[in-house]
């Protein structure tokens, strides 16, 4: 099997959980490859198993990506599948999540020639892309800055993005962001971490994707939040695995800030006890 990263992770070995997984694969016995998505020499017919892990540079090369994950699933076994890949790569499922029920943040998409409308409550609120990682070409803006956030949309649309505007959920700054980490289906473990966009911040700056790291033991709404996202994904899929980040709205309840089926942190370092169940997970998805 095959455990799919990029080349800046093998420069950086910023995914603290790579090695340590495909080390525990390979005590199981399993023939395991730590490969990068973009290498042409890989055979990808020759893995019975191909689990995207951390191909975190794919926002910048969207799609390649896909027509890399599409080729991948036509010559063996894609975990995530290539339609789930495809489905959320593009922030525009927020808006299918919401149709579907599921509370999220409220969510604006603006396409190139669209009228651009900020929200009028005088509070704060995020401009973003619909296709990106770890904050990229994210920033938070003040009600007297919008002047640079129709700067920012601008050059998101001369970039070939589509926008999106959210009201800032200020209670993140209290309560922070909740990532859910679901494995086979089944919840597995939680972390919690601070707010990622600073005031004053340009989209272009450089960002810490999850900041104040702990271990975090969700409510029984987060849950309950979490698992209505996962079975408002077209088609029910197959997850090998999966992260729902939520944040508190205005109304103090839970709502979805993301749905991660790509690519997420598993943040097994801070749960050493998941490292097995995601390891015998992967193994029944091979045999």
């Amino acid at each position: 099997m095959a455990l799919v990263t990029s080349s800046t992770q093998l420069e950086t070995g910023i995914d603290r959980d790579l090695p340590e997984l495909a080390r525990s694969l390979g005590e199981a016995g399993a023939d395991v490859a730590t490969v990068t998505w973009d290498d042409p020499r890989v055979d990808w017919e020759r893995f019975d198993l191909v689990v995207i892990r951390s191909t975190w540079d794919y926002s910048w090369r969207g799609a390649e990506f896909l027509a890399w994950a599409g080729r991948v699933a036509r010559l063996t076994v894609l975990a995530n599948p290539a339609s789930v890949v495809r489905w959320n790569t593009d922030k525009r499922y927020l808006g299918e999540l919401a149709d579907a029920g599921v509370p999220v943040v409220p969510t604006r998409y603006l396409r190139a020639g669209d009228p651009v409308e900020f929200p009028d409550s005088g509070g704060e609120f995020v401009v973003k892309p619909t296709s990106g990682a770890g904050a990229r070409l994210a920033a938070r803006y003040g009600a007297g800055e919008r002047e640079v956030a129709w700067r920012h949309v601008a050059k998101m649309h001369e970039d070939g993005f589509t926008a999106i505007v959210q009201p800032y959920m200020p209670r993140i700054d209290e309560t922070g962001e909740r990532a859910l980490v679901f494995v086979g289906g089944r919840f597995l473990h939680a972390v919690q971490k601070g707010a990622v966009l600073a005031p004053g911040a340009a989209y272009d700056d450089e960002k810490m994707p999850h900041p104040d790291l702990r271990a975090w033991e969700p409510t029984e709404a987060e849950l309950a939040v979490a698992e209505r996202a996962l079975a408002a994904i077209p088609g029910a899929p197959e997850l090998l695995y999966a992260r729902v980040d939520l944040v508190d709205g205005e109304n103090g309840e839970p709502c979805v800030m993301e749905l991660e089926l790509v690519e997420p942190n598993l943040f097994l370092f801070l749960h050493q006890g998941s490292l097995a169940v995601v390891t015998e997970e992967i193994l029944t998805a091979a045999s």
